[in-house]
């Protein structure tokens, strides 16, 4: 949808991606969960260098602190050693030479501050000159977690009994006895989509499932167990299924999947839903969370699933103890086949859930 001619409290800010620090596309929506201040100070360096302080200000009175709050300062100039400096954590400054951060945000004509709530929404807005105002509004508002007034639970569906204990056993026999392959992420590079590898961001190990057989078993499990679940609680039926993997987190090498979405690039926009079914058992840490409606975590029971759309924010704790297996699916339907098949040229493979009658 076209952006409003103004964004005015309620009203979803737009997302974007800019240059910070040594990442060329940073992406603006992985700040949701908490409150955000963005100060648009125009072409004007003293404009700039007054919110500059302002910000600084309200990081050393402890406003500004990452977890419960951080500040974004656009900036209009051409490379970081023209723009004010961060000052992490709680205050980035990100490029914005072109303006059109600016301009998606109706900022481009005349400096303005944002206030924005953990899910990314407008709280309040106003001219630049405010931003001090739009700051103390920091110290009357609740915990993130509270923002709505209470606790707001995210919309996942948490369902047991979706693969019996002994398939669960035949998975991670397959995975211990081939062993995985580090397993990366996507990201949009220009107009290829390509993987990168990066343990600050995830560790995970992944064995893909090759024998038709038991990807047919997989698939008529999910088919049986979960489609017709996945209908009920979000009135979708899924009919294609992306990927038959067996993915292992392990203590010792820290594994861990930090906050993501599942959807953000154009070979993953076909994807709906995200699936984890634990296979076991018996190790700590390795639970799901997601910080737009933080602080509940997610852990289902082994041969039980975590179903939630794949445009939702969220992260896979690191394992402290022993190994986490999970099979790890997408979930999408025929509207959204038509998508995949329109970015075939940057996908892998995909199949086809058995179709059933609604």
């Amino acid at each position: 949808m076209p952006v409003p001619p103004r964004l005015l409290p309620g009203d979803p800010a737009p997302w974007f991606h800019a240059a910070h620090g040594g990442n060329p596309r940073f992406a603006f929506a992985t700040l949701a969960g908490r409150y955000v201040v963005l100060a648009f100070a125009g072409t004007d360096p003293a404009g700039q260098g007054a919110a500059h302080r302002a910000l600084l200000a309200a990081r050393r009175a402890g406003l500004l602190e990452d977890d419960r709050a951080t500040a974004i300062l656009p900036s209009h100039a051409a490379s970081f050693a023209e723009a004010p400096p961060d000052a992490i954590p709680g205050l980035r400054t990100m490029l914005d030479a072109d303006r059109q951060v600016a301009t998606a945000y109706g900022a481009a004509e005349r400096p303005l501050a944002f206030l924005l709530d953990p899910l990314l929404r407008v709280i309040a807005c106003g001219p630049l000159a405010e931003l001090p105002s739009l700051l103390a509004l920091l110290t009357r508002l609740p915990p993130p977690a509270l923002h709505a007034g209470q606790e707001c639970p995210a919309p996942v569906l948490l369902l047991p009994r979706i693969l019996e204990p002994e398939f669960c056993r035949r998975l991670i026999a397959l995975y211990e006895a081939q062993g995985g392959e580090e397993s990366g992420f996507m990201v949009t590079d220009g107009a290829r989509r390509v993987g990168r590898l990066d343990p600050n961001h995830k560790v995970r190990r992944d064995l893909l499932i090759e024998d038709a057989e038991v990807q047919a078993q997989l698939r008529a499990r999910i088919q049986r167990r979960l489609v017709p679940e996945i209908q009920k609680a979000f009135q979708v039926r899924a009919t294609r299924i992306e990927r038959y993997i067996v993915a292992c987190h392990d203590a010792a090498e820290g594994g861990h999947f930090r906050a993501h979405r599942d959807n953000t690039t154009p070979g993953t926009a076909h994807r709906r839903f995200a699936v984890t079914v634990n296979l076991n058992d018996g190790f700590a840490g390795g639970e799901l969370w997601f910080p737009e409606f933080r602080p509940r975590r997610y852990r289902p029971p082994m041969g039980g699933a975590c179903v939630f759309s794949c445009s939702l924010l969220h992260e896979a704790t690191p394992v402290t103890r022993g190994s986490r297996y999970a099979t790890l699916p997408f979930l999408y339907d025929d509207a959204a086949a038509a998508l995949r098949a329109a970015n075939r040229h940057s996908l892998v493979p995909e199949s086809g859930l058995a179709r059933t009658e609604a």
